[in-house]
C-alpha cells in the first residue's frame, strides 16, 4: 500500500485530520439551534498547494498502476457485496469486476477513504456505487430529507448517469436515490428528498438551492464521494463543494475521483481525506490505446463537405465543436446533405438534452454535435468515431472528447479537422497529450475521407425510452418555462459554451 503523503495533517492524537467549517469538528449554528448554509454563490477560490504537493499525490497513484495487490476479489460474488446486489449484477450479466472497482469496492467497504483516478469508460460509477450503497442498505431507514451519502457531481448529465446506473441496484437492497441537478424540476426533487431518499446525487449549486429552502439536511451523510473533481475545478464549483463537505457528519467516509488533480482538488484531498487508499489504473494524461487517432487538413471551404461525407458513415458519430451556435449551425448545415443529426449544449432545457441523448443512443440519430461543456455528459457506448470538427482549446479537452468512444475495451477512431495554419498547434497540442497521429492533406472524396466514410459498424435503431420524453411541468418547480436553465444550478458559475 502506498505510504500517506509526508505532507498530511494530523491532529493532537496522531491521526490525519480533515477539515471542519468549526473548531469542534461541526458545522456552525446560527444561535437559534439551526445549520448556517454555505454562502448563495462563494466569490473565493480554493487556492492550489505548491505544485511540490501535487506531484507528490501524482507519484502515489502513478506507483499503484504497477503495484497490483494479491487479495483483490476475483469476482463480485467473492468482494463481501451484499447479496442481493451481487444477484443484480450477475442477473446483468456482471460477474466479473473491472480493476478499479475490485480495487475501490475492498477498501471502500473496509471503510477507509479513497483516492482513485480513471479513464472514462473504466467502471468507476459501480467502483463507488456498490460500497456506498451497501453501507446505506446496513443503516437504519433515513429521515425524510437527510440522506445517508452524497454523490457531487460536475454536470445534471453526469448526475443523471450516475442515478440510471445505481437506481436498479438501489431497489434491490431498498435504498431510494434523488437526481438534484439545476434546469429540471425542484418540486419532484424535494418529493425524492421528503420520501426519504438514502443517497442524493448532486450538483452543488441545486443542492444549494434545497438545502436553504430547509428542503435537506447533510448532518447524516456518512459517506461523500466526489466524481469528477477535477472538472468541478474546472467549473469554478469548488467553494461552494468545500461548504458542502463542510455540512456533512464529522469523521465521515470520503471518496475522491479526478483525473488531476492540481487547480484546487489537491487542496480538498489534504483536508477532506484521511489516510487514503489510492487506486489508478491509467495514466492521467495517457491516450486510450484502442484509438486510432487522425488529422486530415483541408481548406476552409472543404470543411462541412468533409464533414458530411464522414457523417454519412454507417456508424454512430459524434462532432465536438467549441461554441453552441456553431453546433446548431453544424447540425442544421449536416441535416440539409440528409445526414440525420442532432446538437446539444448548454442552452437546451434538461429535457432536450435528455432527448437528444436518448436518441443518439437508440440510434436516431446516428450523429450528435456537442460543445465541449456537453461533453462530460454524453455516456454512450458503441461510438465509434469521434470529429474534432473544432480543435479543442487544449490537451486535457482532446483526452476528454476523445474518450466518448473506445469505451469499456471497445475500439475507436478519432479525426481531427484542421485548417493548414492550425496544424503546428495541433502537433503541439497532440504530443501534450501522448498522441502520435499522421497529418494527411484531404478535399472532398480524398481516399482518406472515403475510409472514413465506409467504416463503423452499421447502427440498429432502437425504441426511444419513454423516460427520455418531455416531463410535465411541477407547478413547484423552480425552473420558469422559456428561462435558460443553468449548469450545476449555479449561474453565476456557468460556462458560456
Amino acid at each position: 500500500m502506498p505510504q500517506r503523503p509526508s505532507y498530511a495533517r494530523t491532529s493532537s492524537n496522531g491521526r490525519p485530520s480533515k477539515g471542519r467549517s468549526s473548531s469542534n469538528g461541526r458545522p456552525s449554528s446560527n444561535g437559534n439551534g439551526r445549520r448556517s448554509h454555505p454562502a448563495r454563490r462563494p466569490k473565493h477560490v480554493a487556492p492550489s498547494a505548491p505544485p511540490s504537493r501535487v506531484s507528490e499525490l501524482e507519484r502515489a497513484l502513478d506507483a499503484t498502476t504497477t503495484s497490483v495487490p494479491a487479495d483483490l476479489p476475483a469476482t463480485f460474488a467473492a468482494s463481501a457485496l451484499p447479496t442481493p446486489l451481487v444477484d443484480e449484477l450477475t442477473r446483468a450479466g456482471m460477474t466479473t469486476p473491472f480493476p478499479i472497482q475490485a480495487r475501490t469496492i475492498k477498501d471502500a467497504l473496509a471503510g477507509r477513504d479513497v483516492l482513485g483516478r480513471a479513464q472514462t469508460g473504466s467502471g468507476k460509477t459501480l467502483a463507488f456505487g456498490l460500497p456506498l450503497l451497501a453501507h446505506v442498505a446496513a443503516e437504519q431507514r433515513p429521515v425524510p430529507g437527510r440522506p445517508r451519502a452524497l454523490v457531487l457531481v460536475p454536470t445534471r448529465e453526469l448526475a443523471q448517469q450516475v442515478t440510471d446506473t445505481l437506481a436498479p441496484l438501489g431497489r434491490v437492497v431498498g435504498v431510494r436515490i434523488a437526481a438534484v441537478y439545476g434546469g429540471a424540476s425542484m418540486g419532484r426533487q424535494i418529493t425524492l428528498l421528503r420520501r426519504g431518499a438514502g443517497v442524493v446525487v448532486a450538483t452543488p449549486g441545486r443542492l444549494i438551492d434545497l438545502i436553504e429552502q430547509g428542503e435537506c439536511r447533510l448532518d447524516e451523510v456518512t459517506v461523500t464521494v466526489l466524481d469528477e473533481a477535477d472538472y468541478m475545478a474546472d467549473l469554478g464549483f469548488l467553494p461552494a463543494v468545500t461548504q458542502l463537505l463542510d455540512l456533512t457528519a464529522t469523521g465521515g467516509q470520503r471518496l475522491l475521483f479526478s483525473a488531476t488533480l492540481d487547480r484546487g482538488v489537491d487542496t480538498l484531498v489534504h483536508r477532506f481525506l484521511t489516510d487514503p487508499a489510492m487506486h489508478a489504473v491509467a495514466e492521467a494524461a495517457a491516450p486510450i490505446e484502442s484509438v486510432d487517432h487522425r488529422v486530415f487538413s483541408l481548406r476552409p471551404e472543404h470543411k462541412v463537405p468533409v464533414a458530411a461525407e464522414i457523417a454519412a458513415r454507417p456508424g454512430r458519430s459524434l462532432f465536438f465543436v467549441r461554441t453552441k451556435h456553431g453546433a446548431d449551425r453544424l447540425a442544421k448545415q449536416l441535416r440539409r446533405t440528409g445526414v440525420e443529426a442532432s446538437a446539444i449544449h448548454g442552452n437546451l432545457t434538461q429535457a432536450g438534452r435528455a432527448r437528444a441523448l436518448a436518441g443518439f443512443a437508440a440510434g436516431s440519430p446516428r450523429v450528435l454535435v456537442a460543445t465541449d461543456v456537453a461533453a462530460r455528459g454524453i455516456h454512450v457506448d458503441d461510438v465509434d468515431l469521434v470529429v474534432h470538427f473544432d480543435p479543442p482549446a487544449d490537451h486535457k479537452d482532446y483526452l476528454h472528447r476523445s474518450g466518448r468512444t473506445a469505451r469499456a475495451g471497445a475500439t475507436g477512431t478519432v479525426v481531427s479537422l484542421v485548417h493548414p495554419e492550425q496544424q503546428r498547434d495541433m502537433s503541439r497540442l497532440q504530443r501534450n497529450a501522448h498522441v502520435e497521429a499522421e497529418f494527411v492533406t484531404v478535399e472532398p472524396g480524398h481516399e482518406a475521407v472515403s475510409e472514413i466514410a465506409t467504416s463503423g459498424t452499421p447502427v440498429v435503431v432502437r425504441e426511444v425510452p419513454t423516460t427520455a420524453r418531455p416531463p410535465r411541468r411541477d407547478p413547484r418547480s423552480g425552473n420558469r418555462s422559456g428561462r435558460r436553465p443553468y449548469r450545476g444550478g449555479d449561474r453565476r458559475s456557468a460556462p458560456r459554451s
